[in-house]
C-alpha cells in the first residue's frame, strides 16, 4: 500500500479510499469496472481537483497521476459504452475526446514527478498485454523508493525521455499488476 504524508485530512482519505479499492479488487470483491467507478465516484464527492502550480513532492505528483488517470480511465469506459453510443453518440464521443485530454495530463504529471525525483531508482520497461491496441505501447515505470507505486504509460516523448535518461529497459516483462491491466473492463 501507498505511504505518504499529509497535511490535509482530505487526500488522507483518498488514499485511504484507494488502497482499500485495490485491497477489494485484489481479492476478488470488485472488478476493474467497479474499481475505475468506485474510484471516479469517491474523487467527485471530495471534490478534489489536481495540483496546478507544479509538483514539489511526491504526494503531489502521485495524487495528481491517479487523478488524472481514474478520470481519464472512467471517460474512456464512457466512450465505450454501447447504450450510449446508440442513444447518444456525440455523448460517447466526447466522452472519448476527454479521456484522451486526462490521459495526457497524467503523462504530463507523470514526467514532472519523474523529474522531481530526479529519475533516481525509477525503472521502466514493456509489459505483456492482451490488448493488441497496446501490445508494444503500454510500459510500466517502477519507483523503487516507494511501496507499489506502479505507473503506465505509452506516450511516446515520456518514453524518449525515459530512454534518455538511462531507466528504461529493453524487452518485454509481465506487469507487477498483471491481473488488473489485462482485465478488461
Amino acid at each position: 500500500m501507498l505511504r505518504h504524508r499529509s497535511e490535509d485530512n482530505v487526500f488522507d482519505r483518498f488514499f485511504e479510499n484507494r488502497d482499500s479499492l485495490i485491497i477489494q479488487f485484489k481479492n476478488g470483491d470488485i472488478t476493474k469496472r467497479e474499481f475505475i467507478e468506485e474510484h471516479y465516484y469517491f474523487i467527485q464527492k471530495l471534490n478534489l481537483k489536481p495540483f496546478k502550480n507544479g509538483i514539489d513532492s511526491f504526494e503531489k505528483g502521485i495524487y495528481n497521476y491517479q487523478y488524472y488517470n481514474m478520470v481519464a480511465k472512467y471517460c474512456y469506459m464512457k466512450s465505450k459504452d454501447r447504450r450510449l453510443i446508440e442513444k447518444h453518440p456525440h455523448v460517447a464521443r466526447k466522452y472519448g475526446r476527454k479521456a484522451g485530454y486526462y490521459y495526457n495530463q497524467k503523462d504530463w504529471s507523470t514526467l514532472k514527478l519523474l523529474e522531481h525525483l530526479d529519475f533516481q531508482n525509477v525503472e521502466a520497461y514493456f509489459i505483456k498485454v492482451n490488448s493488441k491496441a497496446l501490445k508494444d505501447k503500454l510500459y510500466e515505470i517502477v519507483l523503487k523508493d516507494f511501496e507499489s507505486v506502479i505507473l503506465h504509460s505509452k506516450s511516446e516523448y515520456m518514453l524518449k525521455r525515459l530512454r534518455e535518461e538511462g531507466v528504461f529497459v529493453e524487452g518485454v516483462r509481465r506487469s507487477l499488476i498483471d491481473s488488473y491491466i489485462n482485465q478488461k473492463y
